[in-house]
């Protein structure tokens, strides 16, 4: 392995940690939203039981003691149940803009190694050119191996760079899908409570006095 990498160069060193950084990521982002998704669909059906009882108190408090940002979300409009449906909704789209950016965070690390892997191994294939032509303005062209093994040195750091940035790229796209599935289910989720609010307002408002 190490013998691969120093053939290739200083350049393929990098390549290896943005491949590991972005490895990190993915490990931890998969098994987050993993955890998001099932703890979500849990919480969304609990208060949905709740609140078709018109125990608005014991959604609030079911909202309350979760760390899931879908409960943030819902925990927002169940507060202001007394408020119009306009105010409700405008509540809950500026606590979804607070909390959606952390299901996605650290993807930019994944989409940046992504994009940056190939370029730095496509300019480790630069240098490795550079020093092939060099050796031939010192050697001259007597011996075609030297250029050939130079070439084939060269071009190590841009395979490394593709073999890095493509697998990086599908798992990206494989988790900005995990994300915006949250996100919708997120929003039915929160269009259902603010539904629910106006439909049965008067209710509510009765059960609190």
């Amino acid at each position: 392995m190490f013998a691969f990498l120093n053939k290739g160069g200083w350049l393929m060193y990098v390549i290896l940690f943005l491949s590991i950084l972005s490895f990190t990521v993915f490990v931890e982002r998969i098994k987050y939203l993993k955890d998001v998704k099932r703890n979500s669909k849990k919480l969304a059906e609990r208060v949905r039981q709740v609140l078709k009882r018109g125990d608005i108190r014991s959604a609030i408090s079911i909202c309350e003691k979760s760390k899931e940002p879908i409960a943030r979300v819902l925990l927002a409009g169940l507060k202001n149940y007394n408020e119009d449906r306009e105010y409700i909704i405008e509540v809950i789209k500026s606590t979804a803009s607070r909390e959606i950016p952390r299901l996605g965070r650290n993807l930019g690390i994944m989409s940046t190694s992504a994009s940056v892997a190939p370029l730095i191994g496509l300019l480790g294939t630069v240098f490795g050119m550079i020093q092939s032509f060099h050796s031939i303005e010192l050697e001259g062209t007597g011996k075609p191996q030297v250029l050939a093994g130079g070439i084939s040195v060269a071009l190590l750091t841009t395979a490394f760079g593709l073999t890095v940035a493509i697998p990086t790229i599908i798992a990206y796209n494989y988790l900005t899908h995990l994300v915006d599935q949250e996100i919708l289910y997120m929003e039915e989720e929160a269009s259902f409570v603010v539904d629910f609010i106006v439909k049965n307002k008067a209710l509510l408002l009765k059960s609190e006095v």
